[in-house]
């Protein structure tokens, strides 16, 4: 990854690129710190610091790089834009009009790309009222006039729109996905609290407080090459083309193969399980239970040291593994184009046998992928079960590590392909 980075560096094109990526970044950065009028964000901080854990809140203040937390501009980060193309995404299965569009080449594209930003802002419109309400309720708003709302609102939504342009212009002009990027910012800004509580477990003396400081980085580091490695392998389904003869030529007759990741579903099925197991301890901030009552014991049984949200949370990363390869790779489709194209699997007959065995295939690698981010996103929370109040060391969880290591891998590929484009032969080697 250093290396690709020095030698992208020495291309003019791509260091403009890699400026111009950074600059965007810093400008990002800069917008989480720029408070909003009557707002106060050292009440909604206090709050979400002492109540927060294990509610969704939690984990958009992660993504936002901690804006959510201090409430400012960029508060809203990217959580609408990418509800709005996960929105649009499921549309595109379930309308055919949606689905006609995707595939409908640029102009198409194009079309999808008008519907997710109209989306985002009306879901950033929708987000940043319930914000507001919630600040409210914390008494964090200053004053609750009519005209400090519109103001209020005016500036999230402003900043959650800002931070889709800046997100495009780094797709159009950056290197790598301009979303992910911001992403990958906002996650590692959040390593310096995961770094201050190392040091301060050390500096606090004690053979278990150093012990659990040193095995906190081991596991990090096994995590991360367990992540890189899962993350890079895929399986691939030999393809052979029939021989077609066409006036004097010959075309056809090349192998080839059909390559299925094994984590196909990315850092998905984590995001929508965390969602789901993390709604009581979400409404619990709104509407706390009566001590005693069987509503806190309900909250207790959801909280992220029980062993029943745990169980819960990995059953539900693996259904929704298997939900979001059901709605994001259609195995007819591809068996009718490998058909059309004159490619079979050997031993295969073409068609609904071919259909069947690549989802049969599909179905066991998704399985492995599957318990892959269960393993993944389950062992912080089962650190913190074995050892109450160790779990700030692994701050990084499992949608976090992903998002952070696929940016990473994504980039690297990235910068190669372009460098490969460009014939600088020797940086590849």
């Amino acid at each position: 990854m250093i290396k690709t980075l020095i030698n992208a560096w020495k291309i003019p094109d791509l260091k403009r690129k890699m400026i111009f990526t950074l600059v965007i970044l810093l400008l990002y950065r800069l917008g989480t710190q720029l408070p909003v009028p009557y707002v106060s964000s050292e009440a909604l901080n206090f709050y979400l610091t002492a109540n927060a854990a294990g509610s969704i809140f939690d984990q958009l203040n992660v993504l936002s790089g901690q804006a959510f937390s201090q409430a400012t501009l960029f508060a809203l980060s990217v959580s609408p834009y990418i509800t709005a193309q996960i929105v649009i995404q499921l549309l595109t299965i379930a309308i055919p009009a949606l689905e006609r569009l995707s595939k409908d080449g640029e102009e198409g594209r194009k079309k999808i790309n008008f519907i997710t930003r109209i989306g985002t802002i009306v879901l950033s419109i929708i987000t940043a009222y319930g914000y507001y309400a919630y600040m409210k309720n914390l008494g964090a708003i200053v004053d609750t006039g009519v005209f400090a709302m519109i103001v209020i609102l005016t500036c999230y939504v402003a900043g959650a729109s800002l931070v889709m342009w800046l997100g495009e212009k780094i797709d159009e002009h950056g290197i790598g996905n301009g979303i992910s990027m911001i992403l990958f910012a906002n996650i590692l800004s959040s390593g310096f609290a995961t770094a201050e509580t190392l040091i301060n477990q050390v500096a606090l003396g004690g053979f278990w407080n150093i012990f659990f400081a040193i095995l906190s980085l081991i596991i990090m580091v096994a995590v991360i090459t367990l992540t890189v490695f899962i993350t890079n392998s895929e399986r691939r389904i030999p393809i052979q083309y029939a021989k077609r003869v066409v006036g004097r030529k010959m075309y056809g007759g090349q192998n080839s193969n059909l390559p299925l990741k094994l984590n196909m579903s990315g850092v998905m099925p984590i995001i929508f399980a965390s969602s789901i197991v993390s709604l009581p301890a979400t409404l619990a901030m709104f509407w706390p239970p009566k001590s005693g009552s069987f509503g806190e014991k309900v909250v207790n049984l959801f909280k992220t040291d029980s062993v029943v949200y745990l169980i819960l949370f990995l059953g539900l990363i693996i259904a929704f593994a298997y939900f979001y390869i059901s709605i994001s790779f259609n195995t007819v489709e591809v068996s009718n184009n490998l058909k059309k194209n004159g490619g079979f699997i050997p031993g295969i007959r073409p068609g609904k046998p071919t259909a069947d065995y690549i989802k049969r295939v599909l179905n066991r690698i998704t399985l492995i992928g599957a318990l892959f981010l269960a393993f993944i996103a389950g062992l912080p929370l089962l650190v913190n079960i074995i050892a109450p109040g160790y779990l700030g060391a692994l701050a990084f969880g499992g949608s976090s590590m992903l998002i952070v290591v696929g940016v990473a891998l994504e980039t690297q590929r990235d910068l190669e392909s372009q460098m490969a484009m460009r014939h600088y032969k020797g940086f590849l080697e």
